[in-house]
């Protein structure tokens, strides 16, 4: 895949880059050691400074960084201006709240002095998707910088401009040249980077397969790694819950990121008994969503990110409904290009589509659907409601509607995901860790826990 910015609203090739060469690569690995060497000893509070000035230039050129996401991925772009306002939260957090993360922490032993120091491991590579190109990162550095890390950055290929921009941003906040990097190179690159001794651990978001490439590079060089890889997240909804802001958020919950997300609510589960109503006010919103260029502040839906990942999404929706399922609404790309503002011909769009009556042996039943469709479920009772939302190989995320206590501990105990939310959306939040269990992955990112993952936790005793 080439490395190139191209509008999947149009289709147009916008930029082109050249890949580094190896000697490059080299060059920057080495500018990364040698700069680890000398930042792992400057003090929290400098780096607690660059980080905030990070947050300034975040909001300060919102407008401009949204409006590259937007043109490289497709998102509607007051959700792009939203997702740099939310990296400039992320670097605020860590900088107010890295010290106390990082702090020793004094342990009574048989010692005159224990305690636990917690210490920067070096260069941490990072291989980060296209779908939230800004947030994924800084979710990433900010910790990783606080904790005296230097990072470099494998962005995916379709954001090359997001990718340096983060770059320019850092340096312009006062972080020292080779603190952070971007590497603009293909896949086939990642794993003899991981390879170098100089690099110390890696982090992936992206694909399970992905996932498990690094994984496997990682575990040869007994490395450090951290995954949060694909979901399939359960959104259940039982007889007791407010049935219309359930659907409401419903709507939100799947249409994120014009469906392109990890933690996006995918399969909804709903109790018979007020199955129809909720299918009928879901449809009616689905139906009322403006699919069209995402730089218009009305576009509900812009456009998926590339070609293949439409190719793919309507290959799954037509196998789904060749093994029997009912198509409520949408499922067929065709049906955009009649309704949009703008000539979508050229253009990445699928509309929101609600898929039903799938059966138990159908492929989506297993699968990640990384679009605007929704799999829609109908279930007795919350036995079977759990059950249904524990069959899949993923445990990223999960919701549950209920005003019923008894229901909300249950769903909180047996539900198998890194994060369950009660009434209310599945997201990331800075002051929460996240991260999956089963095949979405493992380790944790944001909160004290995600900058203990990269650092040495040193057990010191002193007699």
């Amino acid at each position: 895949m080439a490395i190139a910015t191209i509008n999947p609203t149009t289709g147009e090739t916008m930029k082109v880059f050249e890949p580094l060469t190896e000697e490059e690569i080299a060059f920057k690995l080495g500018l990364a050691q040698r700069t680890f060497e000398q930042y792992r000893h400057t003090s929290l509070a400098q780096r607690a400074e660059w980080l905030n000035a990070a947050a300034k230039i975040l909001l300060d050129e919102r407008n401009h960084f949204g409006k590259i996401i937007t043109l490289e991925m497709g998102k509607p772009i007051a959700a792009a201006m939203a997702e740099v306002e939310k990296c400039a939260l992320v670097c605020r957090y860590y900088a107010e709240n890295a010290a106390e993360f990082l702090k020793d922490v004094a342990i009574d032993t048989d010692a005159s002095h224990s305690f636990i120091r917690y210490q920067p491991l070096g260069i941490v590579l990072a291989v980060m998707p296209w779908n939230f190109p800004f947030w994924q990162v800084f979710r990433f550095a900010a910790p990783g910088l606080m904790a005296g890390n230097v990072g470099l950055l494998k962005h995916a290929s379709n954001v090359p401009q997001s990718a340096l921009a983060i770059e320019d941003i850092l340096l312009r906040a006062g972080f020292p040249k080779g603190a952070f990097q971007t590497l603009l190179i293909g896949s086939e690159k990642v794993a003899q980077i991981v390879e170098d001794d100089r690099v110390k651990a890696a982090t992936l978001t992206g694909s399970e397969a992905a996932g498990a490439s690094l994984a496997s590079v990682a575990g040869k060089q007994l490395k450090k790694t951290v995954m949060e890889l694909g979901g399939s997240d359960p959104f259940i909804v039982l007889e007791s819950a407010d049935l219309d802001t359930a659907v409401s958020t419903a709507v939100t919950a799947r249409m994120i990121n014009n469906g392109q997300s990890c933690i996006a609510a995918k399969r909804f589960i709903v109790q018979e008994s007020i199955a129809e109503a909720f299918t009928e006010k879901l449809v009616a919103k689905y139906a009322a969503l403006k699919v069209g260029d995402p730089l218009n502040p009305e576009t509900d839906i812009g456009p998926l990110a590339t070609p293949t990942i439409l190719k793919e999404l309507d290959a799954q929706v037509r196998a789904c409904v060749k093994q029997g399922a009912t198509l409520l609404i949408g499922g067929d790309p065709q049906i955009v290009s009649t309704k949009s503002i703008v000539a979508l011909q050229h253009g990445n769009f699928y509309p929101p589509t609600i898929l039903t009556d799938i059966p138990p042996d159908a492929s989506a039943n297993q699968e990640e659907f990384f679009g605007p469709v929704a799999l829609l479920y109908r279930v007795p009772d919350i036995d079977a409601a759990i059950q249904l939302a524990n069959s899949t190989p993923f445990g990223l995320g999960a919701s549950a509607w209920t005003q019923v206590s008894e229901d909300r501990d249950r769903f909180m105990a047996e539900l198998e995901s890194g994060s369950v939310f009660i009434n209310g959306m599945v997201k990331s939040d800075p002051r929460l860790p996240f991260g999956g269990i089963k095949r979405s992955g493992y380790g944790r990112e944001l909160g004290r826990e995600g900058i203990h993952e990269f650092v040495n936790i040193k057990t010191v005793w002193v007699k």
